[in-house]
């Protein structure tokens, strides 16, 4: 498994990965289908590193990373997507696992991630992965609840 930066030119795979997981979009933004300019929007800025998780030549999934939220001074994952095809076969698991091997080999101490409140299937997940429920807070009008894992 690997982690390719997301480019203009693989937006359209990107959209494709977001756009089957409608549940998690409409949790988000209360619309089941997501943009080309959305995904260019949320994924090609300056202030995160996004990357396509690629296993076997086949694009599985999306990872979204923040060295350093300027709110709180601590990097987070803004988000860590499997294509709705590869759900429920441990891809996620052994993606964040080598995603927070490279967290480590960086000097980050600890990760934080925001989930929306009703998303009960992700704080399993997370929870799962050593994440700890720190603190609420909201985001773009929505209710977040705040994890965060001690890396060493």
């Amino acid at each position: 498994m690997m982690f390719q930066p997301i480019t203009e030119d693989l937006l359209d795979v990107t959209l494709d990965i977001l756009n089957s997981n409608s549940q998690y979009n409409t949790l988000e933004n209360g619309n089941p289908l997501r943009t080309i300019e959305d995904v260019r929007n949320e994924f090609l800025n300056q202030e995160t590193e996004s990357y396509l998780i690629l296993l076997e030549n086949k694009y599985i999934g999306i990872i979204d990373f923040l060295k350093n939220n300027p709110n709180d001074d601590c990097p987070w994952i803004g988000l860590l997507m499997i294509h709705g095809e590869f759900h429920s076969k441990g891809y996620g698991k052994i993606a964040y696992n080598l995603f927070e091997e490279k967290l480590i080999e960086q000097n980050f101490k600890k990760v934080r991630i925001g989930i929306l409140k009703d998303n009960t299937i992700a704080k399993k997940y997370w929870i799962s992965l050593g994440f700890k429920f720190y603190a609420n807070k909201h985001w773009q009008d929505k209710a977040i609840e705040c994890f965060e894992k001690q890396l060493f």
